[in-house]
């Protein structure tokens, strides 16, 4: 069988940062899993034989379906599982389309569950599983609250499984970072920038992940500042944490 990773939402900046690490790792395969083709070849291109390029909606139960059958038919050793692939939205819930929020809860929720159960039988002690989740996820969040409590879903579901799997030795990691410097990022309103406090680059949360699975930990979170709001929702009132958001954010909402 194949030593094989699979990451989703890999044309990603998050998600080629796991590519170009993993492509380092003891692995015959890669499997690349997003919707672009074009932008699916041209990670094949750029890291070589070991990707192998997937073309696949996660938001479509029917493609999810699919993927689930391939993976079932060719049986690979999958050693590594990254759910990456996410979507957000920001602003009042009362703007938000109706076929967008749903479009959230099945990427960002279904997608996850599911790849997990397609993956879990291929898995054997040592493998691992990487479940993007989000600093949002330590308090309720105004203005990103669907996309922040589906995140909240993705860590609880991540830790209670990685008790599950533990005596099976399956890793599950639950991987919680800040502000990351990607496209997903509103860069400027009304003709003014946006700043981000404590933004760090995709690079580094991937490696952070990476490296705090291999650990065995239950959550990955980078950078000291994330890890202070981590414990500020811990414990202070979730009243004071929102009220704090609200001042944070005044420049996008």
């Amino acid at each position: 069988m194949k030593r094989t990773a699979l990451v989703t939402g890999a044309t990603g900046g998050l998600g080629e940062q796991f590519v170009r690490r993993l492509v380092r790792e003891d692995l015959d395969e890669i499997w690349v899993i997003a919707r672009n083709k074009d932008k699916l070849a041209e990670l094949r291109k750029k890291y070589g034989k070991k990707i192998r390029p997937v073309s696949c909606d996660l938001s479509s139960e029917k493609e999810l379906a699919r993927l689930g059958e391939m993976i079932e038919k060719e049986q690979p050793d999958i050693r590594i599982l990254v759910n990456n692939a996410g979507t957000g939205e920001w602003g009042p819930y009362s703007d938000l389309a109706a076929y967008k929020a749903a479009r959230m809860i099945d990427l960002n929720c279904k997608a996850v569950a599911l790849m997990c159960t397609a993956a879990i039988p291929f898995m054997r002690r040592g493998s691992r599983i990487l479940n993007i989740s989000s600093a949002s996820s330590f308090q309720p969040t105004p203005y990103i609250n669907l996309y922040a409590a589906t995140k909240v879903f993705v860590r609880s579901f991540t830790r209670s499984l990685s008790v599950e799997l533990r005596d099976k030795g399956i890793i599950c990691t639950a991987v919680c970072p800040g502000w990351i410097d990607t496209d997903m990022l509103p860069r400027e309103k009304n003709g003014r920038k946006i700043k981000y406090p404590a933004i760090v680059s995709p690079a580094r949360v991937a490696a952070q992940a990476l490296k705090d699975s291999a650990k065995g930990k239950e959550m990955s979170v980078c950078t000291l500042f994330v890890k202070y709001e981590h414990l500020l929702g811990k414990v202070m009132p979730d009243k004071f944490i929102m009220k704090l958001w609200i001042k944070g954010i005044k420049d996008l909402i």
